[in-house]
């Protein structure tokens, strides 16, 4: 007979080897939910994060990531004025973590190639067709948010979750990038003859000003040499250049230049 320690051995090995090859227990890691498939068919079970009971062979766990993810997207197509524009565009976004079954039942997990793609290259086309060439650089934000909410009400029917949309690159033919050029230089051209002929209008009103100062200096000037006391001014402006010597002649009957004698 086989002794006891040695039955109790073989059972435990035995309920190892089941546990392994049947593997009842799943974990769902961190950013994940499980999707429960009874005999292949998907049920309304999610599990959350954590370790988690299954029934071997009737039922299977697909783990899906409900993580924030980017896809990349990039597409061709003509403005409002016919320029043809390449636009590069990412998305964030995550699958509904509440709905990842539905998502598993339509689109396994191909819903990048299936959706997000495919979404994101019709949407650039048809938000370019909305504007002109200028109008998708100068009205950038506005473009930004008609494309956010187009891909979001679209993608949320796919229980996929956009966050935020950036629009990386706008690429245009090198025609419409040679009149973009011109266009900006033209316009530093003519900011500058504009700061240049405020410059001079400027400097000529302020000659003008000066101009006037002076004038306005020599008529106070002329006014007090006409008005009452202007002789002494004079007289006082000759005694300041005197260099101190009396003429040598006198016409008769004059008086002697700074001496003024009353009888």
């Amino acid at each position: 007979m086989i002794p006891k320690k040695i039955k109790a051995l073989i059972t435990v090995v035995v309920i190892l080897l089941i546990l392994l090859i049947f593997n009842p227990l799943v974990k769902i890691g961190a950013g994940q939910r499980g999707v429960v498939l009874n005999w292949g068919a998907v049920s309304n079970i999610i599990l959350d994060e954590g370790l988690h009971l299954r029934v071997p062979i009737m039922q299977k766990i697909v783990k899906m990531d409900v993580t924030t993810q980017k896809e990349e997207g990039s597409a061709s197509a003509a403005s409002k004025d016919m320029q043809i524009v390449t636009a590069d565009v990412a998305v964030n976004y995550y699958l509904d973590p509440l709905k990842v079954n539905t998502t598993y039942q339509t689109l396994r997990k191909e819903y990048r190639e299936r959706v997000i793609l495919p979404t994101i290259d019709e949407f650039i086309k048809k938000t370019t067709a909305l504007y002109t060439a200028e109008e998708l650089l100068t009205k950038r934000t506005e473009v930004k948010e008609d494309l956010k909410q187009n891909i979001t009400s679209s993608l949320a029917d796919s229980n996929i979750i956009v966050k935020d949309i950036f629009i990386t690159n706008f690429e245009f033919s090198e025609q419409f990038d040679a009149a973009i050029e011109s266009k900006v230089t033209a316009e530093q051209n003519a900011l500058k003859a504009k700061n240049d002929l405020e410059r001079i209008k400027m400097e000529a009103e302020q000659r003008v000003a000066q101009a006037k100062a002076e004038a306005e200096a020599i008529r106070i000037q002329a006014q007090a040499v006409t008005q009452q006391g202007g002789k002494d001014y004079v007289q006082l402006q000759a005694i300041q250049k005197w260099d101190g010597h009396l003429p040598q002649q006198f016409v008769p009957g004059s008086a002697i230049p700074f001496l003024n004698l009353t009888q």
